[in-house]
Order: structure tokens, then C-alpha cells, then sequence
């Protein structure tokens, strides 16, 4: 039972590694690996630069499997196991189902799967790293859950109200 609850810790967690990530190392120091997500792809092949990612973020999983298997530190081999499912949802979410490079299943009609894209989307609305929100992927803010026009009719008011 105590391995179950570190790996869903690591995969919680994990959420929150991945907006870190996001927001201060992808949109931060590494832009010029991450630019490549932002930018429109034409006939540029099936590859990005930002791919380079998954292998940067292969390393701790690695480690935690390498350090919780030859160490006393067991805990760490689910730590990484939790990494690795992280890892695979988040590509079953982004890369399949948001950028739909593999076209594995269709669009989803629950309201958290809509909201996900919406998420995405308003992230992806910038092609440039300064002055874009929503950096996590599973984590969604509510307004997201709200349909594009409501959340355009709650943004105009809000505007209405700051000008006032």
C-alpha cells in the first residue's frame, strides 16, 4: 500500500514539476527548444526540437528506477514508475488527443476533456514566451470549463468594469 501512495504522489506531483517546467525553463531559458511548439510546422517533418523534452525528463524517471532498484531507497524505483506514468499521460493528452499527432481516438464531449483543449489552446494563442497563462495540463483553471463564448461575455464585462 505504501508504494501505491508514492507512486500517485509522484504522478500528483508530478503536475506540478511539468508547470514549473513550463513556465520558468520552456518559456524561460530553454524558449529556443520550446519555440518550436509555438511555431506553425510546415513540411518540417514529424519532429521538434521541443521533443528534446522527453528525453531530458527520461533522466529522473531513469534515476529513480536506477537509485530505488541498487539502493535501500525502494521508494524511489515507484517515485519513478510514478515519473513514467505521468510521463505517458502526459503524451496520451498533449501529443495524441490536444496536437493530435498520433490520431489514436477522437475528440472526447466530457466537460474536463473540452476544458483541457481550451486550456491548451489559450496557452498556444501566443507564438512568443512572454505574457501566455495556462502552463500546466491536468490542473485546470475554472474558467476553462466554461464555453468560449461565456468565458468571451466574462472577460468583456470584466473590462467594462475595470474601465468604470
Amino acid at each position: 500500500m505504501y508504494y501505491i501512495l508514492v507512486t500517485l504522489a509522484a504522478v500528483a506531483g508530478m503536475e506540478f514539476v511539468a508547470w514549473f517546467a513550463h513556465k520558468y525553463i520552456m518559456h524561460g531559458v530553454l524558449w529556443s527548444w520550446h519555440e518550436s511548439h509555438h511555431k506553425p510546422h510546415e513540411n518540417e517533418g514529424f519532429f521538434e526540437k521541443n521533443d528534446l523534452f522527453f528525453i531530458v525528463f527520461a533522466f529522473p524517471s531513469m534515476s529513480c528506477y536506477i537509485l530505488g532498484s541498487a539502493t535501500d531507497y525502494r521508494f524511489l524505483f515507484f517515485v519513478g514508475v510514478g515519473i513514467s506514468i505521468y510521463g505517458l499521460i502526459y503524451f496520451l493528452i498533449h501529443d495524441v488527443y490536444i496536437h493530435r499527432r498520433f490520431k489514436w481516438f477522437n475528440q472526447l464531449e466530457s466537460k474536463y476533456s473540452k476544458a483541457v483543449v481550451r486550456a491548451h489552446g489559450t496557452h498556444h494563442a501566443k507564438q512568443t514566451k512572454d505574457n501566455t497563462e495556462s502552463f500546466g495540463l491536468l490542473v485546470i483553471n475554472s474558467k476553462f470549463f466554461k464555453s468560449n463564448k461565456e468565458r468571451r461575455a466574462m472577460e468583456e464585462n470584466n473590462k467594462i468594469y475595470i474601465e468604470k
